[in-house]
């Protein structure tokens, strides 16, 4: 009798392992979302950059330029606030104001009118009201003063940003909690479907006196089976998956941080095994309860 329930019919198990393994799949791949959002945030916050425009040389030696150069674009790079400094000249800015408006214009233009400049690239955690008071005043506080001309950023855009951002973030975690308890509920039901085909037999062996724990037991260990064979598919499925979307977008996937995978693998192996176990255990149970006539409703 016994081995004829560890006797799994092998089109319901075949069914039960694939369903679990889309749905661990699944809860993998927003969990993978869910712990990169802080990073795609701030991978979008620190494109937002600091345009310093300095004086030109004009009127002024070479050396002296230079040396005042160095020391500004020193006194940036030291700073907490960027992090990454870019000096862009002002024959690099009009070329590239060129490209940008379709428009030749030095048969217009005598001269270059623009300045040089630097590009300052924020540091995510400066993306803020405060962080952006302080890096005005940074910049303000620097000894030579005639050095900066003037200073541009995208205010109304870092706004929009940071507030699109948490409203992101919290849809995110909102539908990943939401999608957690849906996954719970299918995984529950696919198992509590597939122990209802086995039904009369618990009922035949509570019949001839075979304890709970004994009817009980090769059910646990075959839902034990069942959720770990699924984790493992479900973690080959996510691999190839983070694979082929890290080809189609290199900057925002980063696959090669060992940890956080093994975090994201550990949780689709942990849920897997225990909820497979826990809505086994339910499962059996309730018929192991059930009353004769109540089998056959």
């Amino acid at each position: 009798m016994r081995k004829k329930l560890l006797k799994n019919d092998s089109s319901s198990g075949i069914t039960t392992i694939i369903s679990l393994s889309l749905v661990l799949f699944v809860v993998g791949l927003l969990s993978f979302i869910l712990l990169n959002t802080d990073k795609v945030e701030d991978k979008m916050k620190e494109s937002i950059v600091f345009t310093i425009m300095i004086h030109n040389e004009d009127g002024e030696s070479s050396e002296i330029y230079q040396n005042k150069k160095i020391e500004f674009e020193s006194f940036l790079k030291s700073s907490e606030y960027f992090k990454e400094v870019k000096f862009i000249d002002k024959e690099t800015a009009f070329k590239n104001l060129q490209e940008d408006l379709g428009e030749d214009f030095s048969e217009i233009l005598e001269n270059n009118p623009l300045l040089n400049s630097y590009d300052a690239y924020v540091n995510a955690e400066f993306v803020n009201s405060k962080g952006l008071r302080e890096i005005d005043d940074f910049i303000s506080s620097y000894n030579g003063n005639d050095m900066v001309q003037n200073v541009f950023y995208q205010k109304d855009l870092i706004e929009n940003l940071n507030e699109n951002v948490n409203k992101i973030s919290l849809f995110l975690l909102g539908f990943c909690l939401v999608f957690f308890l849906i996954a719970f509920a299918l995984i529950n039901n696919t198992i509590r479907l597939s122990i209802y085909s086995k039904r009369l037999l618990i009922r035949t062996m509570r019949l001839v006196g075979a304890t709970n724990m004994f009817i009980q037991k090769p059910y646990l260990i075959s839902g034990i089976y069942q959720g770990f064979i699924s984790s493992v598919f479900s973690i080959f499925m996510l691999i190839a998956s983070l694979e082929f979307i890290k080809k189609q977008l290199p900057d925002l996937i980063q696959t090669n941080e060992i940890e956080q995978l093994a975090k994201i693998f550990a949780i689709i192996l942990i849920f897997g095994i225990i909820i497979s176990w826990v809505s086994t255990y339910f499962a059996v149970r309730r018929y192991l309860n059930m009353k004769e006539n109540e089998l056959y409703n």
